[in-house]
């Protein structure tokens, strides 16, 4: 079974938690005292409804101003696939806790009030996915109910929003009309909206096909450790030398010609060990250790690549950067420590080419500073070089995160754009 991640994110009150308790209780996915405990809950607050929402709303705060704040993540899984929810806020001074619970995201599902229709946060969250590029992209027009089930009002939503995204690179985009509250074409089709006649959006998530986005051409495998597990009593392990790691793309297999960066020496892979003992093949997102023909000095950080496609090898970096700390704001020549894959460095921004309004795309090249949960374009030196892909070639090798020298607190998050 795959696993599916998708992330939720919509305008306040669009209804993002009722839809994943929705989801998890209409799919038997909850114990039967977590359900208790929101009746309970719902009826101590003199609710009309049992609030599903309470299922994801954890913090204190959430439940008591019914908006969602943190990053909260649900599990659950149907006979066809497994599946990890990041339940993300719709609140503008929230934008990092989003770009956080998007950037690992298959798919994102963008709620829309039927009432209110496309609104500027719908617009933002649509933006954010697409910097993302989360390869697919879900619409529910939510509370049909109380627009009693109009086809109209559904099919406006989606001219309007249709037009929007077509200055976005959206790659895949779906609508379905839902009622979160009461169940409507969550998991089951809807008898209430028979002039639909598309899939519940359950049936979507579990027929979504996902293989063929991850990069299965560019052999990307940065290094996270090296294992020596010196056994004396073993003559198996007494000279075993594996490097051990996540693979961010393409496919390996023993006997494949690979480069070890920086060195630029070739060698040859003889195994690769899994979990659950030697794999015949390994690929993105499976985390391996591949044994070599060779002795070379290879450790955290460095990357392994076929000879004849590699990454860029930068100190020069072009990104879209999302600030994320209130302490300070991002400036010309500040000092940080970059994390890409598996290696750190420290870094300088060199200049700030702009700053992005997330809500009209608009560029305001005289901006000098990025505050809190503001996007721009950044210029970057870093002290030792990195093995970088373009973000939306691989989000792996193409993602990073900025890191304050004094705190050791993570204060941006960036996409590469460009190399040198």
């Amino acid at each position: 079974m795959d696993i599916l991640r998708f992330a939720t994110a919509g305008s306040v009150d669009d209804g993002k938690s009722t839809l994943i308790g929705r989801l998890l209780y209409d799919s038997k996915s909850i114990f039967e005292d977590q359900l208790e405990a929101v009746e309970r809950t719902s009826a101590d607050r003199g609710e009309e409804y049992t609030n599903l929402a309470l299922l994801t709303d954890g913090l204190r705060a959430e439940r008591e101003q019914g908006i969602t704040i943190d990053v909260a993540y649900r599990y659950f899984a149907t006979p066809r696939r497994k599946f990890i929810i990041a339940d993300t806020p719709g609140h503008i001074q929230y934008t990092r806790n989003m770009v956080t619970g998007a950037s690992t995201a298959d798919l994102a599902i963008i709620l829309v009030d039927a009432r209110k229709g496309i609104v500027e946060q719908s617009r933002r969250h649509a933006f954010l996915t697409t910097l993302l590029k989360v390869p697919h992209l879900v619409v529910a027009v939510n509370k049909m109910d109380l627009v009693d089930y109009d086809q109209t009002v559904y099919e406006q939503i989606i001219d309007e929003f249709t037009a929007f995204a077509s200055k976005l690179e959206v790659a895949d985009l779906t609508f379905i009309p839902i009622s979160a509250l009461h169940g409507d074409n969550v998991v089951e089709r809807s008898a209430n909206m028979s002039w639909y006649e598309g899939s519940s959006l359950l049936h979507h998530l579990e027929h979504l096909h996902i293989a063929s986005d991850r990069n299965l051409i560019d052999v990307r495998f940065p290094v996270q450790s090296v294992i020596r597990p010196h056994a004396s009593t073993d003559p198996d392990l007494h000279d075993y030398r594996g490097y051990a790691g996540q693979v961010a793309g393409g496919v390996l297999k023993p006997g494949d010609e690979v480069v070890h960066l920086p060195s630029g020496l070739t060698t040859t892979i003889t195994h690769i060990d899994g979990p659950g003992g030697p794999v015949g093949e390994a690929y993105a997102p499976m985390s391996v250790t591949l044994r070599l023909a060779d002795d070379i000095d290879i450790s955290r950080g460095d990357m392994i690549a076929r000879p004849n496609n590699r990454p860029e090898v930068a100190q020069d970096i072009e990104a879209m950067v999302c600030w994320m700390t209130p302490d300070r704001a991002l400036a010309p020549r500040m000092k940080l420590v970059i994390k890409h894959t598996t290696r750190t460095a420290r870094a300088m921004v060199k200049d700030l080419n702009y700053r992005l309004d997330v809500n009209t795309l608009h560029r305001d090249e005289q901006a000098t500073s990025l505050e809190l949960n503001e996007i721009g374009r950044i210029s970057l030196r870093v002290t030792q070089p990195l093995f970088v892909d373009d973000y939306g070639r691989n989000r792996l090798t193409g993602g990073f995160i900025l890191i304050d020298e004094a705190t050791n607190n993570t204060v941006g998050a960036g996409m590469i754009i460009g190399a040198k």
